[in-house]
């Protein structure tokens, strides 16, 4: 099934989202992670396509939404969830499962806080919500940069957004015989955007708010025990970034949730999306979703 591309204004900001399925289907809000954007779902989407009705929103800064100049605008993960909930308001959508990658996941989890009756199930790919989840060498920039942001700190952070520092994340972890399945255009795509004017600062702003994700653990985790909303985690097991005892956290306080540790990187689509389409297919097929 086609894949639409489509444009909505939310607060005056343009958001550039991608959309396929009937639109009287269950409904499954991905939100990707960094550097990326819609983009990274794209051979997800049309496995799915005939059963769902898949809405794939571009962050305010990445992919083709709008990106506001720093000064002008407030760069933080609160703002980007409401704005996403504002967004999935102006579509009509109540319900809806959530896949969650990277930032997508505290970019969720704030919606699942905040109306925790809409969501219906969650499915993570490396979308972290666990300490255990932060893989030591990959944070220790960040969490450097989080604690005192000085030119000092905001330097070796400069570097994950960078083409090598991009290309790394899409590469680190996948087994040389799955390599050939990452798609150059894929980090090539992530880095010409990264490289617009007034990227580093956004970039920077959005990084040094992360520690607001962290303070949230202890109300997600809540939210997990008191919703035990249905939980899948399609995770590739040599993710440094966010490792996979970040994964194994799950069943702590959702002890049905489902865990696979697929062989590959941070971002499991591409090399292994067949086997994660099938995946959440039968996780959903198992926990029906109301249509939308």
């Amino acid at each position: 099934m086609a894949t639409a591309h489509r444009t909505t204004t939310v607060r005056g900001l343009d958001i550039h989202y991608r959309e396929a399925g009937p639109a009287d289907a269950p409904v499954l809000l991905l939100l990707h992670g960094f550097p990326t954007s819609s983009h990274m779902f794209r051979e997800l989407i049309p496995r799915l396509a005939d059963r769902y009705r898949l809405i794939a929103p571009d962050h305010i800064g990445f992919g083709r939404s709008a990106a506001p100049d720093a000064a002008d605008f407030p760069y933080t993960f609160a703002e980007l969830a409401a704005i996403t909930g504002e967004f999935t308001e102006q579509l009509g959508i109540e319900r809806y499962a959530l896949y969650i990658q990277d930032y997508g996941a505290p970019i969720g989890l704030r919606l699942a806080l905040a109306h925790p009756e809409r969501v219906t199930a969650i499915v993570t790919q490396n979308g972290n919500a666990y300490e255990e989840g932060l893989g030591k060498e990959a944070w220790a920039p960040v969490l450097a940069l989080i604690a005192e942001r000085t030119p000092q700190t905001e330097a070796p952070v400069r570097e994950i957004s960078s083409p090598e520092g991009i290309k790394w994340q899409y590469l680190h972890g996948v087994p040389e015989e799955y390599r050939a399945l990452v798609a150059p255009e894929a980090y090539e795509h992530d880095a010409a955007l990264m490289a617009r004017p007034g990227q580093p600062e956004i970039q920077l702003d959005l990084i040094s708010d992360y520690g607001s994700n962290f303070a949230l653990y202890p109300a997600f985790h809540a939210y997990f025990r008191t919703s035990q909303v249905p939980l899948l985690a399609t995770w590739g097991a040599h993710d440094e970034i966010f490792v996979p005892a970040g994964a194994l956290a799950f069943q702590r306080d959702l002890p049905k949730a489902e865990i696979h540790l697929l062989p590959t990187g941070h971002f499991a689509l591409e090399t292994h999306a067949a086997q994660i389409a099938d995946l959440v297919r039968d996780f959903l097929d198992r926990h029906p979703l109301p249509a939308g």
